[in-house]
């Protein structure tokens, strides 16, 4: 009933940038919070960044003041912009969002996407 499909990972040389997109389809009323989570190899998943749907925003403290995350509402879609990428950024990236359905719009459930691989390496 929800789709989220990612886009925008890849390989970069450390101090790159990348930018991720998620674009959310299906039988929607609304979305609430949206996510950046990550994954590297052998690692617990972790929280990158999170956006309400006013427009308030946290970050993981290894990623303040290189990331940037950010929504367009009318297009359903979470961005993440990656600059000054480390090393240490090299994860599986995954989108979650918090969204309702038309059937049933008092409920929130959360979904995740597929996953994109963010690379960092010279």
């Amino acid at each position: 009933q929800v789709q989220l499909v990612e886009s925008g990972g890849g390989l970069v040389q450390p101090g790159g940038s990348l930018r991720l997109s998620c674009a959310a389809s299906g039988s929607i009323f609304r979305i609430n919070a949206m996510g950046w989570y990550r994954q590297a190899l052998g690692k617990q998943r972790e929280l990158v960044a999170r956006i309400t749907s006013g427009g308030s925003t946290n970050y993981a403290d290894s990623v303040k003041g290189r990331f940037t995350i950010s929504r367009d509402n009318a297009k359903n879609t979470v961005y993440l912009q990656m600059n000054s990428l480390k090393p240490e950024d090299t994860a599986v990236y995954y989108c979650n969002t918090d969204i309702s359905l038309i059937i049933r719009p008092w409920v929130y459930d959360h979904y995740w996407g597929q996953g994109t691989q963010v690379t960092v390496s010279s």
